[in-house]
This record gives structure tokens, sequence and C-alpha cells, in this order.
């Protein structure tokens, strides 16, 4: 019962915390100050400051820095040219990643894939995040949907069009309750996360290669193109990208324009800059 009101109140801050983000991110050239992001969240000063704090753990201005073109430009000015290879090959950092729990990504046969999930069964359920309401899916091999909705119909119709011959039963289960573990880094009782996913064999390799874009940072889309031998096709793994059915533990959010801009988001610019500050923040507060 704790825990799902402690889900409910980071919805809700989220909520407030979206209002703000949106307003730095249209003004944060000029560092706007607490008390202008106080009033964007339609807070008081004091209970931002709290709120905001409690949400990222750190303070808001830290926050803006994390939010910043320049912060981002610096990130990937840092980075080898190789970044994803050296990642994948040194097995990336130590404990407490999510890219470090994967074992994988089973894909869909051709036969599910074809023919619409008519032999799959799918369990679904709704749930908060920081980052708002989602539905998360799973067949028997693993989590083969999650994605963020305010709307629980709209969701569900969402994920029947992806899969329109499987059969479908609202119940949570093991492998949604370890995909949503994530959220809360409960990494110490988190058994290994399993994908079950539809897609060609070159959205395969590109959501693959997102696995191996270390927490707290960022790569471009060109940077994944040569990561998987294919740098001429930017605006395909762009698509790829796009295409990602599993938000967040698929981090999508990780991979930003050549100049430094956030970018566009399948679920909203607002939440992926709130992703990338979230990120930022708990790496730099390890």
């Amino acid at each position: 019962m704790n825990e799902g009101r402690n889900e409910t109140a980071q919805a809700q801050a989220y909520e407030r915390i979206a209002e703000a983000i949106q307003y730095v991110n249209a003004n944060f050239r000029r560092q706007p100050s607490l008390d202008d992001m106080a009033a964007a969240a339609g807070l008081s000063r004091y209970h931002f400051q709290r709120l905001f704090s409690e949400w990222v753990g750190v303070s808001p201005k830290k926050f803006v820095q994390y939010l910043s073109l320049e912060y981002a430009k610096n990130l990937l000015r840092e980075r080898e040219d190789s970044l994803l290879d050296v990642a994948y090959a040194t097995g990336l950092s130590g404990p407490g990643r999510l890219h470090d729990l994967f074992v994988g990504i089973e894909s869909m046969t051709p036969g599910e894939f074809r023919n619409g999930g008519e032999a799959l069964r799918i369990n679904y359920g709704f749930a908060d995040s920081p980052f708002g309401q989602l539905i998360v899916a799973s067949t028997p091999k693993g989590v083969c949907h999650l994605a963020f909705s305010e709307r629980e119909d709209r969701a569900l119709e969402c994920l029947q069009e992806c899969f329109p011959r499987a059969s479908y039963l609202e119940a949570a289960d093991d492998l949604q309750r370890d995909a949503l573990r994530v959220f809360r880094e409960d990494w110490g009782a988190l058994d290994t996360i399993r994908l079950h996913l539809r897609g060609s064999a070159f959205q395969i390799k590109v959501w693959e290669c997102l696995l191996r874009i270390p927490e707290g940072r960022l790569a471009t889309y060109a940077d994944v193109a040569r990561s998987i031998r294919h740098p001429a096709a930017s605006r395909a793994v762009g698509t790829a990208v796009g295409k990602n059915p599993v938000a967040f533990l698929i981090p999508c959010h990780r991979v930003i324009q050549a100049g430094g801009r956030i970018g566009g988001y399948r679920w909203g610019s607002t939440r992926k800059s709130a992703m990338v500050a979230w990120e930022a923040a708990a790496v730099c507060g390890r």
C-alpha cells in the first residue's frame, strides 16, 4: 500500500516538475532563477525547492545545468569516438547499471511478427513512475511493451494495435515487477530483465546498441550508426530509435542530435529532458 502511495506521489511530483522543465527548456540560456521555476510549476519557492530536490536528488539550479545545451555538448565532446564499442568491450561500468543487467533481447519469430501475435499470451498492467503513468506488458518470454500514457484506455488500444491477434489479461507478473524496479533504482533486488520484442533485424540491432550507452551519458544518431557498422544510416537509425517499444528500459532517451539539442522523443521531449537530467544527477550523486 505504501509503495502504491509513493509511486502516485512520484507521478504527481513529475507533473509539477514537467511544467518547470518545459519552462527551463525554453529559457535555460538566461539561467532562470528559483522563483522563476517555482512560478512555472505553480508552487511556492519553498515547496518547489523541497519537492524538486526530493524528486531528482539535486537542487533546481544544478538540474538546470544538466538540461542546458552546453552540458549536452560537453558530454558529446568528452566521449570516445568509439564510446559504444568501448563500453560494450569493457562490460560497461560497475554494478548498479541497467545495461549490465540485460542478457540481451529475444526477438519474436518471423511467424509471431507476421501474424500479429496470434499465439502470444500477453499480461499487462498500469503503474506510476517518476516520469508519469505507464503501461507495461509481457509475454512468457519477457517484457514486450512499456509506454507512457496519461489515459489507460488509449494505452491499451496502442498495445493492442501492436499485437492485434494476441490474447490479453490484465495481470501483474514477475517480469513486469522486475522491469518497474528500475525506476526506484532497486538494483539489489533486481533479477535479470528479459525483453521479447517485435522488430526487424535492423531495429533489433539498433535497440541492442542503445543498451550499451552508459547511464548518464549521451550519444548521437551518427554514433549509433557507426557502432552498428552502418555509418551512412543515421536517418534509418533515427527511425528505429523512434520505434522503440520499451520506454526507458531501452534508453532511446540517451540519443540526441549532433549539435547537443535533446531532440524529439516518442513520449514527449519534456519527458526526455527529465530522464536525461535525472540520470545525470543520479550518476553525479554516486
